[in-house]
């Protein structure tokens, strides 16, 4: 397959266009296929076009159970939603290959009418030894094709007579193209430009299959026709497949009708060295799937964006940006902009590496852009689950504090936990390191004059800390760690003084007479 520079080209004209994502049933979702869903909507939004989701299941023996419902649900929940589809309904219907099963018949006898298309009735060892032979002859890519067809059991090669007789007598067999030996294949892919591809190196696809479906081939075709499909945007694994999608339109007659094709980049594995896979997340760590599945041979649950903590506002920002830019330092967008500012002709060609550091990152800027009434949700939804109730003011008094240590909605209540339940056990390293008789004798002190505070702000607390520090001639910066850790329990964490005017004095005062009894085993010298 050989590339020429493209000509410059303009994927739309500001005239509406009809763009489908079309998976297949087979299991869950990658992340690459949200990508191209996202793209494809974008541009129909961006248009004022319209946007099809059509299911194609025509390989029914990789069909798994639930898998239609988690595609639906994973663009559900990134926003990407369809104006015709299965669940929407629409003109072009049904939206399920499955059900458009007569439709495809026809065509497939048209082209064997039209002498494009054959019979072949060669079983499977025959293929396999067909295989076997050129295997030892040396050849590169065994296949079934203009040359090696003459060979075997087909209508090209069997009299006429012998032909009607086994269709008759009901000989299972498959329908294949008949594609030219010497032909030149030209496809002008709107990211890659010109495609050229000699026909000796295709292979005769089954059209249709010996159980009277269609293979993807014919079907993604015929359907794109019907559906009157005018800009196709898939996946770079997919180019392969363009020439013999450009015979079938020539030979049906569409050429006039043919869809715009647009080829993109490859998702690459975090090193750039390949493509990334449900292996590579699994080891580094990571989801590449929107939302978790169970897979069905192992009954593993590999993991998801949603479990994992991700906004599906965030995870579509991330994906949007990885193969297209709009040439500008603008990272952050909605999907209002992203509608507004996308371009197909932006699309790279290269392979992007995924980066599962930039997508924390475009969470935490969606999840900080949050008021602190909105951050109170998550929390509050974390402490149902712990069975602690509390007011929505004080939960957004928690997550403004902690909001600079959060990358995902549940590490409100990882990071502000503490301010809800006081700690029964301390960091052992900071307290057989930091806790000292100073350190007792700061917090008695403290313990006993918050009894004179109703209430005390960060600054109060600030103060009489400081107070007490210099009183007792105690530098405040050797028993702060300790101070903290009597608090809060740990040897980090947000402003302490702003922990103490959350928690109040009457709190505050208990943790200390708590700590001190606890930690008294710990104590060290005064140096």
């Amino acid at each position: 397959m050989a590339l020429t520079s493209p000509q410059p080209s303009t994927i739309v004209d500001n005239t509406p266009v009809r763009v489908r994502f079309a998976p297949s049933p087979t299991g869950s979702l990658h992340i690459g296929g949200v990508r191209t869903a996202l793209y494809n909507y974008l541009l129909a939004k961006k248009t004022g076009g319209q946007f099809i989701i059509r299911i194609e299941d025509t390989d029914q023996t990789r069909f798994v159970p639930g898998a239609e419902d988690y595609i639906y649900e994973a663009l559900d929940w990134c926003g990407i939603k369809a104006d015709e589809g299965v669940r929407q309904g629409g003109p072009y219907g049904p939206y399920r290959q499955s059900e458009r099963k007569p439709m495809y018949r026809q065509y497939a006898d048209q082209l064997v009418a039209d002498g494009h298309a054959y019979y072949a009735f060669d079983t499977k060892e025959e293929l396999d030894e067909m295989r076997e032979r050129l295997t030892k002859a040396r050849v590169a890519s065994p296949q079934y094709n203009s040359i090696t067809r003459v060979q075997m059991k087909n209508s090209l090669t069997l009299p006429a007579d012998e032909v009607a007789a086994r269709l008759a007598g009901g000989d299972p067999y498959v329908i294949r193209l008949k594609v030219p030996r010497k032909e030149e294949i030209r496809l002008n892919d709107l990211i890659r430009g010109w495609v050229m591809v000699h026909s000796a190196t295709l292979d005769d696809k089954v059209l249709m299959k010996s159980d009277g479906m269609p293979t993807y081939h014919l079907a993604n075709v015929v359907d794109d026709y019907l559906m009157k499909i005018t800009h196709v945007i898939r996946g770079e694994e997919w180019l392969p497949s363009a020439p013999t999608h450009v015979l079938l339109y020539k030979f049906l007659g569409w050429e006039d009708v043919m869809p715009k094709f647009a080829h993109l980049p490859l998702i690459l594995k975090p090193d750039g060295n390949g493509k990334l896979s449900k292996r590579d997340g699994d080891a580094l760590g990571f989801p590449v799937f929107p939302l978790e599945w169970t897979e069905q041979e192992t009954g593993k649950v590999v993991k998801g964006f949603r479990e994992e903590g991700f906004l599906p506002e965030a995870v579509v920002n991330f994906l949007a940006l990885l193969g297209w830019n709009n040439g500008t330092h603008q990272e952050v967008y909605s999907m209002d902009e992203l509608i507004q500012e996308f371009t197909a002709e932006r699309i790279g060609k290269s392979g992007t590496k995924f980066d599962i550091a930039k997508a924390r990152w475009f969470n935490q800027q969606y999840l900080h852009a949050k008021t602190s009434e909105q951050q109170a949700e998550y929390l509050l939804a974390d402490l149902a689950k712990e069975g602690i109730t509390t007011t929505n003011e004080y939960a957004a008094q928690v997550c403004a504090l902690v909001q600079e240590r959060t990358v995902f909605s549940g590490d409100f209540w990882k990071e502000g936990s503490f301010l809800f339940v006081a700690p029964t056990e301390f960091d052992a390293t900071v307290a057989a390191t930091k806790w000292s008789s100073d350190a007792a004798a700061v917090l008695t002190k403290f313990g006993a004059d918050l009894a004179e505070y109703p209430s005390i702000t960060a600054d109060e607390a600030k103060h009489l800390l400081h107070e007490i520090t210099e009183g007792l001639g105690i530098k405040i910066g050797k028993v702060m760690q300790a101070i903290r850790l009597a608090i809060t329990g740990r040897a980090a964490g947000p402003d302490l003084m702003q922990v103490i005017a959350i928690l109040g004095p009457a709190e505050v005062a208990q943790r200390c007479a708590y700590a001190i009894k606890t930690l008294a085993t710990h104590l060290q010298p005064v140096a």
